[in-house]
């Protein structure tokens, strides 16, 4: 599709919001963009419209991070499309809420098998697939210093891809890649709005020193600036990007 020369980064989970804006930013830098969705493919194409449209490459494709044989068949497509990868961003993941009870544990499976199992393997076949200089960067999130009641699945999902991290990033020893993540505070997205009144919305906003909700461009320039050369000695961490919120 491309110039094997140009840099490609692939980002899940990037039809709509948060990772939407990152493979928008990650165009904007010269990445062409691989841009992965779940259910809904006319957002995903309309990613890949307006990155075409500011003179980029982009490629919409269909996975399930969850499922392993989906997740082979995602990086063997960006493959064969743009022949190579350099920066692997794993931003699909769920969120529901659930008190921790035993009436909750299916909720809890669901969650540790998209947002868990999910980072597992996307993080494991970029290990396989990167080169040297390459950067693997998962999204985890702020709420886990809140420990907020219903939120028990969500938080040991996101808990554990921290844990993954700071692993693979020691596994990663003398191959030059850096393995981080990022962990948004509350961001004004369709996902966080969803359910919620406006009274709710203004309270969680306060809570951050800054009085206010994250922007999905700011998470997204986050992500760009561990993808970018100003990044690279930058390994193992996860960046707090949340106003102070925690």
């Amino acid at each position: 599709m491309t110039d094997t020369t140009q840099q490609v980064a692939l980002v899940t989970g990037a039809s709509r919001g948060i990772g939407r804006a990152i493979a928008l930013k990650l165009a904007e830098d010269g990445f062409a963009v691989a841009v992965t969705y779940t259910g809904n493919a006319k957002l995903a194409e309309q990613v890949v419209a307006d990155i075409e449209a500011s003179g980029g490459h982009g490629l919409a494709l269909q996975a399930d991070i969850g499922d392993s044989m989906s997740v082979t068949q995602l990086f063997n497509a960006v493959q064969e499309a743009f022949g190579r990868l350099d920066v692997v961003v794993n931003n699909a993941g769920i969120m529901q809420m659930a008190t921790i009870s035993s009436d909750n544990v299916e909720v809890l499976d669901r969650m540790l098998a998209t947002n868990l199992r999910g980072s597992w393997l996307v993080m494991a076949k970029a290990a396989e697939m990167l080169g040297n200089g390459g950067r693997i960067i998962a999204l985890s999130s702020s709420v886990l210093a809140k420990s907020f009641p219903a939120y028990g699945a969500y938080i040991a999902s996101k808990a554990g891809v921290e844990g993954l991290v700071k692993v693979l990033a020691n596994e990663m020893r003398g191959r030059g890649i850096t393995v981080n993540a990022v962990a948004p505070g509350p961001v004004a997205t369709e996902m966080f709005f969803e359910g919620k009144s406006d009274e709710q919305i203004a309270s969680i906003a306060a809570m951050a020193p800054l009085e206010r909700l994250g922007q999905p461009d700011e998470i997204a320039a986050a992500i760009a600036f561990l993808a970018s050369p100003q990044g690279s000695w930058i390994n193992g961490q996860i960046l707090r990007a949340n106003g102070g919120f925690a």
